[in-house]
């Protein structure tokens, strides 16, 4: 690739890295209203009770779902943002889901010499899904957070 390209396409690749960037520049007349405290928070993933959906989205994006909860004290949207987690069986070298092995070197301080390490190679057996954040909106408000 030409030298004189690469600072050019680097340029134009980084504005989008940042999702929290697209996120304020979609919702740049909410943000700019927002105190400089405030402004902080959102780009730090911070959400507080009293936020408007706006200001939640600019934090931490679209949620993975939503429900709705239906309740004596009113009509409840709740965001539901995941975590997924990777489960990986048959860390012992006799496990069934071990494919192969990977050698590392590492210095032995008892024998004093550099030696090898073998590391199993295991099968991914599955992705796990839990709720990592739940944010509740009634009347266009944060009305609770659990995380």
């Amino acid at each position: 690739m030409n030298r004189r390209l690469l600072p050019l396409l680097l340029l134009l690749l980084a504005p989008g890295c940042s999702t929290i960037d697209k996120r304020i520049a979609e919702k740049s007349s909410v943000f700019a209203k927002l105190d400089a405290a405030t402004q902080k928070q959102l780009r730090q993933g911070i959400v507080e009770i009293g936020y408007t959906p706006a200001m939640v989205y600019i934090a931490l994006g679209h949620p993975d779902s939503i429900s709705q909860r239906i309740s004596a004290e009113g009509h409840e949207h709740i965001w539901i943002y995941n975590r997924y987690l990777q489960e990986y069986n048959g860390t012992s070298p006799t496990g069934t889901n071990v494919v192969g092995y990977n050698s590392s070197i590492a210095y032995d301080p008892v024998v004093q010499r550099y030696v090898s390490q073998p590391e199993p190679i295991v099968r991914h057996s599955g992705t796990q899904t839990e709720a990592r954040t739940r944010v509740s909106f009634r009347d266009g408000k944060v009305t609770a957070i659990e995380q």
